[in-house]
């Protein structure tokens, strides 16, 4: 009798459940969703979620705005905490540059989130003073 974690080592993991053991999603079905999508590119195309994930293959992860490009060190197939996870990637450096550099400049133009709802009532008055100048 084989240990769960050799057999999968032994025939590959599937991208899905991959990202799933990473952390970089909270459910299987999660990290699914988002290959289909086209958020995960498998070195620089489209994957699907069967896709068998190799050693020093190079990932790219885009969470809304950010985009991560991460580097596989480590292969496993089952949910540890979040330190043995972080020992299964690791992120480019330009990656981790241009996604630090992009946060700074949403900051320092004020899109912190951006918002489809109400206005409040500083964006409303504001607004309205805006319009009073265009008059």
């Amino acid at each position: 009798m084989g240990n769960k974690d050799d057999k999968n080592t032994d025939n590959g993991i599937r991208l899905d459940k991959w990202l799933w053991a990473a952390r970089f999603y909270r459910t299987r079905a999660l990290a699914k969703q988002a290959i289909e999508g086209g958020k995960v590119h498998y070195q620089g195309t489209k994957a699907k979620c069967s896709r068998v994930v190799e050693l020093q293959a190079q990932l790219k992860i885009r969470f809304g705005a950010d985009e991560k490009t991460i580097v596989v060190q480590g292969l496993s197939g089952s949910r540890k905490g979040a330190p043995e996870a972080a020992l299964l990637y690791s992120e480019t450096a330009i990656s981790e540059k241009t996604r630090t550099d992009l946060a700074a400049s949403r900051k320092a133009m004020g899109q912190t989130s951006i918002s489809d709802g109400k206005p409040t009532k500083k964006q409303r008055r504001d607004q309205q003073r805006f319009e009073q100048q265009q008059l």
